[in-house]
């Protein structure tokens, strides 16, 4: 099996299966194998039925190292503190990371920094292209548009997750706050229900839904005294976002050390 294969992590749960079976059907792509947690119910399964496929005759193991010597790249939609330790031993066996798990705590993303000045880490809050092509038009907007435009993000999933506001509505924030050059955590305003008082100019507020089983729908307003201008995007299907990491993790195999985004996997900037 070629060093350009690719690895799943958590290939048992929704995003794994979803990466697996993106990767089965890309040309040139290949499957270097997936993993759970040790004692996890999917241990020794074949992963291509567990993606709704035929059997493909490789089974799912209970350790990342286990596939690491065989692949180029790791693919990871786990947890926070999952993704540290894959990010670890993906370094240590210089193999390209791609993590599309949000919710990371300060301390946590100083790691990830620090594993990246040994191996490419390909990080995004959200691996779909339509989505990073809307960050890179909120960056646009809110650079042309001044302060007497308010800009609030709204956002909405599935009920089962956990971080709010998501990933995507943390990356979109981060994105109108650097057309306007501030830091977020200067000038975030919260999320509605928790804010108290008048909006101050120049903040960007958060909005935030759970419920059912939203696949995830993003939505930035920039609210003008006459006039309101809103960027969107509502994902159907998360394959698209399966779709964007098997993107990646090939982009990713062979490039220098570093920590990268979607943006650079797409020529965004």
């Amino acid at each position: 099996m070629a060093k350009s294969s690719i690895l799943v992590a958590g290939a048992g749960g929704r995003m794994g299966r979803s990466v697996v079976a993106e990767i089965l059907k890309t040309p040139g792509a290949s499957l270097a194998g997936g993993f759970e947690r040790p004692g996890g119910p999917d241990i020794g399964k074949d992963i291509g039925v567990l993606a709704g496929l035929d059997a493909i005759g490789l089974s799912v193991e209970d350790a990342a190292e286990k596939g690491l010597s065989r692949a180029g790249a790791l693919i990871d939609f786990t947890a926070p503190k999952v993704s540290v330790t894959n990010a670890r031993a993906a370094a240590e066996n210089g193999v390209a990371h791609v993590i599309g798990t949000t919710g990371f705590s300060d301390a946590e993303e100083a790691e990830l920094t620090e594993l990246a000045k040994a191996i490419p880490i390909v990080k995004s809050g959200n691996m779909s292209v339509g989505v990073n092509v809307l960050t890179a038009l909120v960056e646009a907007g809110a650079k042309a548009l001044g302060d007497d435009y308010d800009i609030e993000i709204f956002e909405a999933h599935h009920r089962a997750k956990v971080d709010a506001p998501s990933g995507t509505a943390l990356m979109l924030g981060a994105a109108a706050a650097r057309g306007r050059g501030v830091d977020l955590n200067h000038v975030s305003a919260g999320v509605e229900g928790t804010r108290v008082g008048a909006r101050k100019s120049g903040d960007i507020g958060f909005s935030v839904m759970r419920g059912g089983g939203i696949v995830g729908e993003h939505q930035v307003s920039f609210a003008g005294m006459q006039e309101v201008i809103t960027l969107s995007h509502s994902a159907i299907d998360r394959g698209l976002f399966a779709k964007g990491a098997v993107a990646a993790a090939r982009w990713a195999i062979g490039k220098p050390a570093g920590l990268y985004s979607m943006r650079d996997v797409l020529g965004l900037g």
